[in-house]
């Protein structure tokens, strides 16, 4: 159902990922008039096109611990590591990473707020779906944890106590469990974690459809558009952009506010109204195996799966589709597919999965635009009107139905308390009435 304020207002959302076309539509259901900005020719193209799938409360931990920083140490010589750090120091990179390192006292206090934005954004993410009909081969079979060490076993049982704090119950599994769950997982692994309550679906697929949804509600698309500048005032925010196709002239509209959910690019759009966004580019990638024979088909599993010494997770998507993602790349803003970095997620399948055939593999690699506390930039900015919901790292799939309809609040609270204040003003102006005692 959709929600309608009365206190309404022209709004420009930049970025047409996961989070900027989820806001989008939330800021449309409060009634308000939006403009969504992409510089793609259309939604979804860049982190939210082909990203491991899940929508995992379950894989809610934030990154903030002192092993990460000893395993990106360990791991920075080695081309085909689950984490890579490029030693090329850079002043935004150094810096994110002395913030990262300042937030690992709040490790367990961010873990426990993220797994609830995670359980509340499932809700919002389902009403969107059913209500705009939107078919995005989501899989309801839940997620297994799969651990081959004791010492990860350990942690995963420390970790399970804090998603519990948050709301989510998992169940730990022993060997013969994982395999009845999921029979064409192979390897040895010493126990897991089933969380039956988290799903899969194709980000891109969902995304697309739910543009689709905004236009029918009355949402300006304006695609393939690059943002230059952004400008506050008294009377708005003034966003000037150009078309790329063709020789477009700039072009600067006026908006009573701005959202921006722009990814990686958030960072400079932030700079340009006086905020700091210390996102950084943190490059993920993954294989999509097309599966064309009926062999291929039954060797998958259809359960979602998470490799934990491997830092690989893994999505059915509809029967021909098998998404395998993984690895975090600290290497700037580089969209480069390497191949050392694929080679492991291919080897995995093979290994885990001999009877499927990765003849035909799809490789992609994308930016997610990681905070160094590991959550999302949900807030208002220092100059009125302006607004974020940017920042969620390898969680954007699972978070960006919760965080969409927190920023609209925010939009919303804003527009609600200028009407106040303008209704207050008229008061004040308007000469008394006299009494008639």
């Amino acid at each position: 159902m959709s929600i309608k304020r009365s206190s309404s207002q022209s709004v420009a959302v930049i970025g047409g990922g996961i989070t900027g076309v989820t806001t989008a539509y939330a800021l449309s259901c409060h009634g308000h008039d939006v403009t969504l900005f992409e510089r793609h020719a259309y939604a979804a193209m860049e982190t939210s096109y082909a990203n491991g799938g899940q929508l995992s409360a379950s894989n809610a931990e934030v990154w903030n611990q002192l092993s990460t920083v000893g395993k990106g140490i360990k791991w920075m010589l080695q081309p085909g590591a689950p984490l890579l750090v490029n030693p090329t120091p850079t002043w935004h990179k150094m810096s994110w990473m002395a913030e990262f390192l300042r937030h690992i006292p709040y490790y367990e206090d961010n873990t426990v707020a993220t797994v609830r934005l995670a359980i509340e954004a499932r809700k919002h993410l389902f009403r969107m779906a059913e209500e705009e009909n939107i078919d995005f081969d989501c899989v309801k079979r839940g997620i297994l944890h799969v651990y081959k060490t004791q010492a990860e076993l350990d942690h995963a049982t420390a970790v399970t106590g804090l998603l519990k704090r948050g709301g989510l119950q998992r169940q730990q599994v022993s060997p013969d469990e994982i395999r009845q769950i999921e029979p064409n997982l192979h390897g040895r692994f010493i126990g897991g974690y089933f969380t039956e309550s988290d799903f899969t679906g194709d980000v891109h697929k969902f995304t697309n459809g739910l543009a689709k949804a905004c236009i029918g509600k009355g949402v300006t698309m304006r695609m393939q558009t690059e943002i230059a500048d952004l400008k506050t005032g008294s009377d708005g925010v003034g966003v000037t952009y150009r078309a790329t196709q063709g020789d477009a002239p700039m072009v600067t509209n006026r908006f009573d506010s701005v959202v921006i959910c722009a990814g990686v690019g958030s960072r400079r759009l932030a700079a340009m109204v006086g905020d700091r966004i210390n996102v950084y580019p943190v490059k993920g990638y993954s294989i999509t195996v097309r599966m064309n024979s009926d062999e291929d088909r039954a060797a998958a599993p259809w359960v979602s799966l998470l490799d934990d010494d491997a830092k690989i997770v893994t999505s059915r998507l509809g029967p021909d589709r098998y998404r395998v993602a993984g690895t975090a790349e600290f290497n700037g803003e580089n969209r480069d597919i390497r191949d050392a970095r694929i080679r492991p997620l291919v080897n995995w399948v093979r290994r885990h999965h001999p009877g499927l055939s990765t003849r035909d593999v799809q490789p992609w690699a994308g930016l997610r635009p990681m905070m160094p506390n590991m959550m999302p930039r949900v807030m208002a900015g220092k100059q009125q009107g302006v607004f974020y919901n940017t920042g969620h790292g390898h969680l954007g799939w699972t978070l960006s139905a919760a965080t969409a309809e927190l920023v609209a609040g925010l939009v919303a609270d804003r527009a609600e308390r200028q009407a106040g204040s303008a209704i207050a003003s008229r008061k004040i102006m308007e000469p008394s009435t006299p009494s008639l005692a």
